[in-house]
């Protein structure tokens, strides 16, 4: 990787699927600009139709000649997510990229459709369901790649296999911290079953620093907390980077030609800003019995199985 790795690297995406999940806003938003942009056909999964139609409104602004594709996906209902994949495999038989992005930051403990803690099940549980629904059509489109979107948050995260819903003891910041280590989890996982089962695709994990957008001011109006947005407003001009430079980690992980599987991307500077490099997450990641011990648990909290990476397992 070059040291100043930006969007100008980004290879050709002509004739390449590409679904984006929370396209509507924030990263994920500007990833489908980018992408479609450098010619991919993005499918946006919004959970909010009617903002899903602003936010291709524009890109299509910004590139008239984009391919788009909007799908609605609450990646807070499995039921939502089930009927996205399975019109996504009506409509499509590859799918070069997966952007597992939608997600919540610290907010009250809330549940899912489902009955999961939100942020748990929105930020970690859909993606799993969802990539484990898709997961015949990654395999079967050489070089696809599934990309997490992970946050600096999971350098204080804890799986807490006890509590997993935080049933017993519910702290926001808590919650979201796990929420993002169990996206490392996932990623790296996967990564091992791809690989065990001599599939040519990866699976890699990243986080955009820090980036003031849409989490955070959802975070505030929810928890109500004038301290936090105050903090954000002094911090901001100081260690924040625009959304231009917060992308780079995730774009480098979907698209770079020496983008590895199993690895963790994050700003160079301090973590917190500039141009994409390899990091290490929490050290927790590198505990293989507890990544299967989740894995086997996000399994049968979703009642998902990825039978199809299995079976190319046995057949390789």
């Amino acid at each position: 990787m070059g040291n100043k790795w930006t969007q100008l690297d980004i290879p050709d995406q002509t004739g390449k699927v590409i679904v984006i999940t929370g396209a509507n806003s924030g990263l994920g938003l500007e990833c489908t600009k980018i992408l479609a942009g450098k010619g991919g056909h993005v499918v946006m999964a919004v959970r909010n139709m009617s903002k899903g139609e602003a936010a291709r409104a524009e890109v299509l602004a910004k590139h008239p000649a984009a391919s788009l594709d909007l799908m609605q996906a609450d990646m807070g209902d499995l039921s939502s997510v089930k009927a996205f994949a399975d019109a996504f495999k009506a409509k499509y038989d590859r799918l070069d990229i997966l952007l597992n992005n939608a997600g919540i930051m610290a907010v009250p403990r809330q549940e899912t459709a489902d009955g999961f803690e939100m942020q748990l099940g929105v930020n970690h549980l859909g993606h799993f369901a969802l990539t484990g629904h898709l997961i015949d059509v990654i395999i079967n489109t050489p070089g696809a790649r599934v990309h997490s979107v992970s946050s600096s948050a999971n350098y204080m995260g804890n799986i807490n296999f006890d509590d997993i819903n935080s049933e017993k003891d519910y702290g926001r910041w808590d919650a979201y911290g796990q929420s993002k280590l169990a996206n490392i989890f996932f990623a790296y996982e996967l990564q091992k079953r791809l690989s065990a089962a001599g599939v040519d695709a990866i699976s890699n994990v990243s986080h955009p620093g820090v980036v003031i957008g849409n989490l955070q001011a959802n975070s505030v109006e929810q928890s109500d907390t004038g301290l936090e947005a105050i903090a954000y407003r002094l911090l901001g001009p100081l260690m924040a980077q625009d959304i231009s430079m917060g992308v780079l980690p995730m774009l480098y992980g979907m698209t770079a030609k020496d983008a590895k599987g199993g690895v963790f991307y994050g700003p160079r500077t301090f973590n917190l800003r500039g141009y994409p490099a390899e990091k290490k997450p929490n050290k927790a990641a590198y505990n293989d019995a507890d990544l299967k011990r989740f894995w086997e648990i996000s399994e049968q909290m979703t009642g998902v199985t990825f039978d199809a990476l299995d079976r190319a397992g046995t057949t390789a």
